[in-house]
């Protein structure tokens, strides 16, 4: 059954007004949208300026509290204390550390009146003195055909003989061979004249190469200084060669002797002049010796003097490797 066309027209005057009402509604909704942003946006930028201005606010009360534990004007105190209090805590701490500073420097006192001048109070690790030689240097290497070679060595001989010239010498005392210089209760210790002259071929008087310029060098020994040291027996140096190819060599003085004259040594401020005695050994390398590396030891002998300590390489002894070539 057909709806009549009144009822037809009724029909769309609902569906146009349910539209309308539903436009009206999504214009509404629109529009609230719009105000709740714009509200949003507003309080935002009214949100930011109140915490701007908070922080300003900590910032300038943060500057004032400072200002004010340096300096405060009204209870007049500096970093939080008056003056007085300032005063009595400086007093404190000038007496506390001046007390410290006398309790040290009284202390420092006393240790020093137990303590000689002239002697170490523990000298026990080096009773036992080492050997040293000049030139300084393990391996004496060079071409006796070219003197820029060997001018080190050369010049590191005449420095070291320098302070027993003969001139020098002169100035001090003669000895009693074979005798301990003790000097315990002399007030200005005296000194044993050790001429550089003693040393004849290896003096550097007669031939000043040493040696060198022949192939036939010549190494100076001597025995570290230790105060109070007094060799029993009758100390001397003696050189041997490893290898199969023996050197002839030739000490000075004559057998190597380190006189017991020169013992004991009294230290630097005592004996200021003191010099140790030497030994030079001179090396006789033949043809069949050049171009070939010799491996030369020294040792003390003759004394208490000990030679043998695996520990110490340098104790009593000393090791040192000649090569010369044409």
């Amino acid at each position: 059954m057909s709806s009549s066309p009144q009822n037809q027209d009724q029909k769309l005057d609902r569906d146009r007004d349910r539209d309308q009402d539903q436009d009206q509604d999504q214009k509404q909704d629109q529009g609230q949208k719009q105000d709740r942003d714009r509200d949003q946006k507003r309080e935002g930028k009214e949100g930011k300026e109140v915490k701007n201005e908070k922080m300003k606010k900590e910032k300038q009360e943060e500057k004032e509290s400072f200002n004010y534990f340096i300096y405060n004007p009204t209870t007049r105190e500096f970093m939080g204390r008056t003056a007085s209090s300032w005063g009595r805590i400086l007093l404190f701490y000038l007496i506390f550390y001046g007390f410290l500073a006398g309790m040290f420097s009284f202390t420092m006192w006393v240790m020093l009146l137990t303590l000689d001048d002239n002697v170490p109070r523990h000298q026990d690790r080096v009773a036992n003195p080492g050997l040293v030689i000049r030139p300084h240097a393990a391996e004496i290497s060079f071409n006796r055909s070219d003197p820029t070679n060997y001018n080190q060595y050369i010049q590191q001989l005449h420095e070291l003989l320098q302070r027993y010239n003969d001139s020098i010498q002169k100035r001090h005392d003669l000895c009693l061979v074979g005798e301990y210089t003790e000097q315990d209760e002399e007030p200005i210790k005296k000194v044993c004249q050790f001429k550089r002259s003693a040393l004849r071929q290896c003096s550097g008087l007669f031939d000043t190469s040493f040696g060198y310029a022949d192939g036939k060098p010549c190494v100076i020994i001597k025995m570290n200084r230790v105060i109070g040291l007094k060799p029993q027996g009758d100390p001397f140096i003696n050189c041997t060669t490893k290898g199969d190819r023996p050197l002839q060599i030739q000490y000075f003085p004559s057998e190597g002797r380190l006189d017991k004259m020169f013992f004991p040594y009294y230290g630097k401020k005592a004996h200021p002049d003191y010099v140790q005695p030497l030994v030079a050994v001179k090396l006789f390398l033949t043809k069949d010796n050049l171009n070939v590396e010799q491996t030369v030891e020294c040792k003390v002998h003759g004394s208490d003097l000990r030679n043998d300590d695996d520990r110490d390489k340098f104790q009593g002894r000393v090791t040192f490797r000649v090569k010369v070539t044409e």
